[in-house]
């Protein structure tokens, strides 16, 4: 249908706009959740690990199927060679071996608990990437606590070099003390830079935890302040040899190694072997024959006691390391609770007495500045203290945040 020409400006602001809006629109802010959910979704290592998974039960069909039957064919007597037609005697036979169905079943079970084995495997990849997911989270949540900071930082020193310039211009003051308010704004802006430069590089790592390209535009929305939690030693630990998946990844190595053991047993009871054939000789009826084998595997146990002895030091190097894990898995909690409750304490202290008391000495020396009781230099130096404790308390919040994921993470504890 043709558009009117007057009603073309409408329509053309119709099309464009919403390709404005497209572009224009805000990146989503992600919630720590949603990036954890991200993580699990796509990192490269635990779809890597999913494979090798998928493999591992792929062997335990293998290893259970039967063996595969033979069809064998003989001609004997030929006239001449590769004559089959002409050939005085012929075979037509099927082989089939039956094994017993524990060794099957014995097989199985091995490459089941091996499946197992990756399988919690799978569980320490996505612990780690939780991990460094929440870090990455809490690094950038920091940084731009810091470019704030930063911010407010190069607005008190432009104010005050532009007080210092009005109090030069009335004769309140000399020249030296502009020159000192410059510095102090040029130090200002010089540090919003580099804090902004920390903000991008956190972006980049976070990105690059949740499987994203490095550059990709990325916001996130939470706070480094969260709830004091209480926390008890014994609880946690129990609860970590309960959790962890590297116990559990020893526990069903164990349980494999005495599987193989029963299968070398099993190895020294013998199969049978069947055998049908079709019997044709020159000028005589076409007959059946029908035979069985049977191996005798336990004359000769060389092979199977080599086996069990493998086996045994297997399992006991693997109860070692169990142990050796247990004690490293209570270390990590017990470390983690400490660095914790220890940036509880540094928070409170921030809280209570080193922000207040900075508070109250800027505005105790702004108040001096302005009624020339004080020179700039006093007010410069009470100002930085109270940013740089601000940024000190960031950082015991981002050290507590970091500690529970830590906590999490030794524990065995995931989303």
């Amino acid at each position: 249908m043709p558009i009117c020409r007057r009603h073309f400006p409408v329509f053309l602001a119709l099309c464009v706009t919403p390709a404005i809006w497209c572009q224009t629109a805000p990146e989503q802010a992600l919630s720590l959740d949603q990036c954890i959910a991200t993580a699990l979704q796509r990192h490269p290592l635990i779809l890597a690990s999913g494979d090798w998974h998928e493999a591992a039960l792929a062997r335990i069909r293998q290893a259970t199927v039967y063996p595969f039957p033979s069809v064998s064919f003989n001609s004997d007597l030929q006239p001449q060679p590769l004559n089959f037609i002409r050939s005085e005697e012929a075979y037509l036979g099927v082989n089939q071996t039956f094994e017993l169905p524990r060794k099957r079943q014995a097989r199985g079970a091995i490459m089941e608990r091996e499946s197992k084995e990756i399988e919690t495997e799978i569980e320490v990849v996505k612990l780690e990437v939780i991990f460094q997911v929440r870090r990455s989270f809490y690094e950038l949540l920091l940084a731009q606590e810091k470019v704030a900071y930063a911010r407010q930082d190069l607005e008190l020193a432009q104010d005050f070099l532009q007080k210092a310039e009005l109090k030069l211009a009335a004769g309140d003051v000399g020249k030296v003390e502009v020159l000192r308010a410059r510095v102090e704004a040029l130090r200002a802006a010089n540090g919003l830079k580099t804090a902004t430069n920390d903000e991008d590089l956190a972006k980049a790592r976070l990105n690059y935890h949740l499987a994203r390209g490095r550059s990709a535009p990325i916001q996130v929305q939470g706070k480094l302040q969260i709830p004091f939690a209480e926390f008890s030693l014994t609880d946690l630990q129990t609860e970590a040899l309960r959790l962890r998946p590297e116990i559990q990844r020893l526990r069903f190595a164990v349980e494999k190694e005495d599987l193989v053991q029963k299968n070398s047993r099993l190895s020294s009871l013998p199969d049978m072997d069947f055998n049908l054939s079709l019997h044709r000789l020159e000028n005589m009826p076409t007959t059946w024959s029908f035979s069985v084998s049977v191996p005798l595997p336990f004359l000769f146990q060389q092979r199977q006691k080599a086996e069990i002895a493998e086996s045994q030091a297997n399992a006991r190097a693997l109860e070692r390391e169990t142990e050796q894990a247990r004690n490293t898995i209570l270390v990590e909690v017990q470390e983690a609770r400490t660095n914790a409750q220890k940036a509880q304490d540094q928070i409170l202290l921030f809280q209570n007495e080193i922000l207040p008391q900075a508070q109250v000495v800027v505005e105790m020396f702004g108040f001096s500045y302005q009624e020339g009781e004080i020179g700039g230099i006093e007010l410069i130096e009470a100002r930085r203290t109270l940013n740089e404790s601000r940024k000190s308390y960031a950082d015991a919040l981002f050290e507590y945040a970091l500690a529970l994921a830590a906590l999490e993470k030794a524990v065995g504890r995931r989303p």
